[in-house]
């Protein structure tokens, strides 16, 4: 890219504490093809070894870096948005790899009409039961919204696009801070003000999350934690109907007795999420009244006397 020419596509990237899962991810970043001029914005969301994603970062000559404190997935989209100097916008995570023309497919969508355009995501990690159990969730809740709001799907942050003003519009809700689900928020949130959806099948990335038992868990308390937001915020006919959880659990079923321990696993997960970010809530509610000192209210004040000043 010629230095003084603006970028047609800015590719946005968050990280956290992944340096080696950042450097295959740059590396497939970098070898796009057929989408104009790019820059590579990887945001740097409070890693504890700044200078080694620093150090990956200067590798990529595309690649640009900027800092976040912690604050989330949402805030750090937000910051890429507002750095980035492309018109069109393609959002992928630290442990993903696109395909070498996964961004110039989005954006010919994105140049066809489509307000926001989502991929196809799948995953190298077969035999590992954790991601292919997240995995299905996930697809099932993309394939409930597409039978429900038909255009207004709900569309992953990890393969995602759109022109840099849809963002600035609408930003990521930072509110959810380290819970999961701010995505599902923001597709309700464009949706809601009628923009048009489109998925591009051909537009893949190969998802590569290293997951365990205790991160498979803590993953889905993340997202009921999101869930508890989002069914505060979110019109009802963006949230899951009691149908959509009978066909999860049959879905596990026909994959088989793991699978479905593992998703039954995932809904208590889930609950536990809910029930914590419900009480967070509610103890945030009471700390914001007022302070009354017990039995103020039912303390009789005195009449004054006739006449007194």
């Amino acid at each position: 890219m010629i230095a003084s020419e603006r970028p047609a596509v800015s590719l946005v990237v968050p990280t956290r504490n992944r340096p080696s899962a950042l450097q295959r991810c740059l590396s497939a970043l970098a070898a796009q093809r057929d989408a104009g001029t790019m820059e590579i914005v990887v945001v740097d969301d409070g890693s504890t070894d700044a200078d080694k994603v620093s150090a990956v970062v200067a590798s990529q000559p595309l690649a640009r870096l900027i800092r976040t404190s912690g604050a989330g997935p949402a805030a750090a989209r937000n910051a890429g948005a507002a750095e980035a100097t492309g018109t069109y916008l393609c959002f992928t995570d630290d442990d993903c790899a696109p395909d070498s023309q996964w961004a110039s497919r989005l954006v010919s969508s994105l140049q066809a009409g489509a307000d926001v355009v989502g991929g196809a995501t799948v995953t190298d990690q077969g035999g590992n039961p954790y991601v292919e159990t997240s995995e299905l969730i996930v697809r099932k809740l993309q394939a409930s919204s597409h039978r429900r709001l038909g255009e207004r799907v709900f569309i992953p942050s990890n393969n995602l696009a759109c022109r840099r003003t849809v963002v600035l519009a609408h930003p990521f809700d930072e509110r959810y801070s380290k819970a999961g689900g701010e995505d599902r928020a923001w597709c309700a949130s464009v949706g809601g003000a009628g923009l048009k959806f489109t998925l591009e099948p051909s537009a893949v990335v190969v998802h590569r999350p290293v997951l365990n038992l205790g991160g498979f868990w803590r993953q889905h308390v993340r997202y009921g934690r999101g869930a508890f937001r989002f069914a505060q915020t979110t019109p009802r006919d963006w949230q899951e109907p009691p149908e959509f959880y009978i066909d999860l659990l049959r879905s596990g079923t026909q994959v088989g007795i793991r699978c479905l321990l593992l998703v039954l696993l995932a809904q208590v997960a889930t609950g536990v999420g809910f029930v914590a970010e419900a009480g967070q809530a509610y103890h945030r509610g009471r700390s914001a009244r007022p302070y009354v000192p017990t039995g103020a209210m039912n303390k009789r004040v005195p009449p004054r006397p006739r006449g007194a000043e």
